[in-house]
């Protein structure tokens, strides 16, 4: 089983490493020659996280290497903060849209930043008072070697345990997809009123995304609240290292393969747009097009 949990380890490292290859060739065009701004600095930030995430469940889990109780609790810690790091990287770039789609409205910013920062810090005390409770150590099975967890209680506190980014989480992408889909929704219409539809409009683009990703958190946090299911009890040790598995993929592939895509795909749709602009040509992208020149060169 040990063997097992490794593999799923390594297969979601794979996917990581994977997706980074396969954009490496777009990032480089679309980030690191362009000028440094915010956006950059998160973007960067989230791929990074993404090899501290891949490579600690790596060592959390590889069977062959020793590790003391102190190694143990470190990888533990980042096991446990680095996405919770992540999601709120993602929440502000995720805010940075919004922000651009209504035109830069700074009441709209100020809301979200305030949501955002009151859901972080909520999620933080929560993880720290149950993390509190947990401690690391290691297991040596026929010379196999597992970092594993436990709490130091009988019952760990506040009802969920590690899972609390899970629920901040879904409440922030539920809100922020409402605020997005408002306004295209408004869009779109001034679009069909003046006669000027445009599959390829900003809008489309920054939606298509925000949804996917969505619908990849939404997955994700099914599979964690699913390990709060007494039925998985019952499954076999097989059945859950399967379910784990697939949990530890899904968050693989929200976090650090949609999630930069978040600013790939619109900074891909704006170098479209100059490429194929000339004069005389009418773009669709609101005070979208004029407000990414000053949000430092499409940087939503």
């Amino acid at each position: 089983m040990i063997i097992f949990d490794f593999g799923f380890a390594v297969a979601s490292s794979t996917v990581v490493i994977y997706n980074w290859i396969l954009t490496s060739g777009q990032e480089f065009e679309l980030i690191w020659s362009q000028p440094w701004s915010l956006i950059t600095v998160l973007y960067l930030g989230v791929r990074c996280l993404g090899v501290i995430y891949c490579s600690t469940i790596i060592l959390w889990r590889v069977p062959t290497v020793s590790v003391n109780d102190a190694v143990g609790n470190i990888l533990w810690r980042l096991h446990t903060w680095t996405p919770v790091v992540t999601i709120v990287t993602l929440g502000v770039i995720m805010t940075i849209r919004i922000y651009a789609m209504y035109e830069r409205s700074r009441k709209i910013l100020i809301f979200l930043a305030v949501i955002l920062l009151t859901l972080s810090i909520t999620t933080g005390v929560l993880l720290a008072i149950v993390e509190s409770h947990d401690r690391s150590e290691k297991l040596i099975l026929s010379g196999i070697y597992q970092c594993t967890t436990y709490s130091t209680e009988a019952n760990t506190p506040l009802l969920i345990g590690m899972d609390w980014e899970y629920v901040t989480g879904l409440i922030w992408e539920v809100l922020a997809l409402s605020f997005a889909v408002w306004i295209v929704i408004k869009h779109f219409r001034e679009l069909q009123r003046q006669s000027r539809w445009n599959i390829k409009d900003c809008f489309t683009v920054l939606i298509k995304t925000h949804v996917l990703y969505f619908a990849a958190f939404a997955v994700m946090s099914f599979f964690a609240f699913g390990n709060l299911s007494n039925n998985l009890s019952n499954l076999s040790s097989v059945g859950v290292q399967i379910y784990d598995g697939i949990t530890q993929i899904v968050y693989a592939v929200q976090l650090f393969v949609l999630g930069p895509r978040l600013i790939l795909s619109i900074r891909a749709h704006h170098a479209w747009l100059l490429a194929d602009s000339d004069e005389g040509t009418v773009m669709t992208t609101i005070a979208f097009q004029e407000g990414m020149h000053e949000l430092t060169d499409s940087d939503v």
